[in-house]
């Protein structure tokens, strides 16, 4: 049977219209004007003191219903269930209502601030954790990379956070897969061109190397920095306040890192004794302006005011015997650059 064979006008005409109608590369996906053009908004961030825009939290629910007051572990002064995995951190456990009224306060300051609260939706099986939607999604250029979460009570976060951003008009840029493991509670940004990610239990190189893939396209370049011991997250020892400000407690992290800190002309504050140490776990909302829970030392308060800060409280006591703070409770979707 003969085979039918294109006229060769047909293609001329198309090879023209291609040619002439050709693919356009430039400017990249996370370009300002093509991401609000395509995307409706600038979505995205490469610092951690830009004014914040937009935020994904998650208000307490029912979900802290499995939590089982019979199921007290004596060594780690908590509750916990081996066999489903979930886990309470403290001896203490409060009621779902001042969990949600402190988390309420906390919105509120967020939105004074002109801050977009976005909720996350369809929180389900017992994954009281999610209140920490810090961990589950980190906002670079252009969008959000979907992290996967390590331990198995927060396994299958993922996919309600997917569907938020999607909901949102977030773009989606990376879901992290393999055997990788990676919360965002340990990574921030530094500058424009400069995160840092500390690796641990909660971290490891698969899930690091997938993150730096892709800010690698973007030109960024992520350091690492490992943890000690179990300790979960760097946001329990480093907080970016102001594009050259940080606060530290220098006992949990390496001095090769104090010392990329002062080779990228980032000044420390170090806390101390008197400081109750949720004060680094809080969040800054433009430069040079930071929510805290209550518990600042007067030495650590007039530091950071001389340094031209401004800090605002709010009781958060009761949400951080779950094992968060404000950061963890709190993941930007869009900030302001600020270079």
């Amino acid at each position: 049977m003969a085979q039918l064979v294109k006229p060769q006008k047909d293609t001329r005409v198309y090879n023209a219209t291609i040619k002439l109608f050709g693919s356009e590369p430039d400017p990249a996906f996370e370009d300002q004007g093509r991401m609000e053009r395509i995307w409706g908004r600038n979505w995205g961030c490469n610092s951690d003191v830009g004014q914040l825009r937009a935020v994904l939290m998650h208000r307490p629910g029912h979900e802290f219903d499995v939590i089982d007051r019979s199921k007290a572990i004596p060594e780690t002064g908590g509750y916990g269930d081996t066999e489903s995995g979930w886990y309470w951190q403290s001896r203490e456990i409060p009621k779902l209502e001042e969990l949600q009224a402190q988390h309420d306060a906390l919105a509120d300051v967020l939105r004074a601030e002109g801050v977009e609260v976005i909720y996350l939706e369809g929180v389900e099986g017992g994954r009281f954790k999610s209140v920490y939607t810090r961990d589950s999604c980190i906002a670079v250029p252009g969008g959000c990379i979907v992290t996967r979460l390590a331990p198995r009570m927060r396994q299958g976060e993922e996919l309600p956070v997917t569907r938020t951003l999607a909901r949102a008009g977030a773009p989606i840029l990376r879901t992290l897969h393999g055997r990788s493991m990676a919360e965002g509670g340990s990574f921030a940004w530094l500058n424009s061109k400069t995160a840092v990610i500390g690796r641990g239990i909660r971290n490891n190189d698969e899930g690091i190397e997938q993150i730096s893939d892709v800010l690698r396209h973007m030109g960024v370049e992520l350091l690492t920095v490992d943890l000690r011991g179990y300790d979960i997250h760097l946001d329990g020892h480093f907080l970016m306040i102001a594009p050259d400000l940080a606060l530290v407690w220098t006992p949990g992290v390496p001095f090769t890192f104090l010392e990329k800190l002062r080779e990228l002309n980032i000044h420390t504050v170090e806390m101390n004794e008197n400081d109750i140490r949720w004060i680094v776990n809080g969040l800054a909302v433009s430069p040079g302006r930071v929510i805290m829970p209550e518990g600042i030392s007067h030495e650590t308060r007039v530091s950071l005011e001389r340094c031209g800060v401004e800090i605002l409280t709010v009781d958060y006591d009761r949400v951080q015997m779950n094992g968060g703070g404000i950061h963890c409770s709190t993941s930007p979707l869009i900030r302001d650059s600020v270079s």
